[in-house]
């Protein structure tokens, strides 16, 4: 019976106490434990979510890299393509223009020699008939051009022509074409 006596009214007030700690020790314990867990998956989705992050920017950045390398390829076909078609129409140009003055030089010789001699092939004139024209040398300027004006004329007509079809080749070159 001397517990009882140690048991009075303060007694099982420090007993309660005791006790009601003792329960909120455990629910603490209990809540603890359950927050960690929540803790531990918040912390797996955070890094699952940077790792998904990470991911997706190198994925952007290789994306990025391989858009510059397109790009500088089809640059470097497009430079390509162009001097072609640069080369091409300077030869042909030069082609042009070098078959346009052998011929006008070829005329000229054919003028030169039509002029030294109206007639050729004819017989020596008879005395007291008037000379028969020989047409000739009408012929050899039937356009109304000076031999010089007829050239440069002709230059500047292939020139003109050489320089719509390369405006047109150029202009056909499609940057954004594949390969």
């Amino acid at each position: 019976m001397s517990l009882l006596r140690l048991l009075n009214v303060q007694g099982f007030a420090g007993l309660a106490a005791a006790l009601a700690l003792g329960v909120m020790l455990l629910v603490e314990k209990g809540e603890t434990r359950h927050w960690k867990k929540q803790s531990g998956q918040f912390e797996q989705l955070y890094r699952a979510e940077q790792t998904a992050f990470a991911r997706t920017v190198a994925a952007y950045s290789a994306a990025a890299e391989a858009a510059r390398a397109a790009d500088r390829a089809a640059a470097e076909r497009v430079r390509a393509e162009q001097r072609a078609v640069n080369e091409r129409t300077a030869h042909d140009y030069e082609m042009r223009l070098a078959a346009a003055r052998d011929r006008a030089r070829r005329l000229q010789r054919t003028a030169v020699t039509a002029a030294a001699d109206p007639c050729p092939g004819r017989a020596a004139p008879v005395p007291g008939l008037s000379a028969a024209p020989c047409g000739v040398a009408e012929a050899a300027n039937h356009d109304g051009l000076l031999p010089d004006a007829a050239l440069v004329a002709t230059e500047q007509a292939i020139q003109l022509d050489a320089l719509i079809g390369w405006v047109r080749r150029q202009a056909n070159i499609d940057p954004n074409a594949p390969r």
